[in-house]
């Protein structure tokens, strides 16, 4: 698979050899949706809690006598079906939203995902990314010449320079190669991987 290789003006200057394990799969829609779903899902604390009829504050009293009213019978104001009652079936703290991917599937899925970027023109490769000092600016401007306002930036070493450089970016993430998620993936309008992280992804998921 043939990737666009970028000069510093963002210009394709010449063609890249990438791994067709990991850049030239068929698109698994199905796959990529459950691993992305799953991602989030894994990210989700689960910390969201709910009382149920016995934990609300409610008086015991019986709101008004059994019979004579005309209304349905009700014994205290806290049952589920009084406005200001207890849930019937409460979230509770500890619940458990994981979903188990795996390995096999989650490199499959990674690759698919590559793949189709790779089709669409949205993945490009840099020789490499690197700024002189932890300043915004510098990096935004090397962004900007190169014409990418929303992309991921998959170097292979991300130094302390070029991370504090990036992170006030808000349309901008750098991450290394163990780092990119099947979500910032299909987010960002733009991924650029740097050569030394080709390699890593090979190893990574071929």
């Amino acid at each position: 698979m043939q990737l666009e290789l970028l000069n510093d003006q963002g210009q394709a200057a010449s063609k890249y050899d990438a791994p067709e394990t990991v850049f030239g799969r068929e698109y698994n829609e199905d796959l990529v949706h459950q691993i992305v779903v799953a991602y989030q899902a894994n990210a989700r604390q689960g910390t969201r809690a709910q009382k149920d009829r016995e934990q609300v504050k409610h008086s015991t009293k019986k709101p008004f006598k059994q019979k004579g009213t005309g209304r349905a019978r009700a014994g205290m104001t806290s049952s589920p079906l009084w406005r200001g009652g207890g849930r019937i079936f409460p979230n509770m703290p500890d619940e458990n939203f994981t979903q188990k991917i795996n390995k096999k599937m989650y490199r499959a899925g990674m690759a698919s995902i590559f793949s189709q970027l790779a089709r669409e023109g949205r993945l490009a490769v840099v020789d490499s990314l690197k700024v002189d000092s932890p300043k915004t600016k510098p990096l935004a401007a090397k962004l900007k010449a190169m014409n990418l306002n929303s992309v991921l930036v998959i170097a292979d070493e991300v130094d302390e320079n070029l991370y504090l450089a990036s992170r006030n970016l808000v349309n901008v993430l750098v991450v290394e190669p163990r780092y990119a998620d099947p979500l910032s993936l299909v987010h960002f309008k733009k991924v650029l991987v740097t050569k030394a992280a080709i390699d890593k992804l090979k190893e990574m998921f071929a």
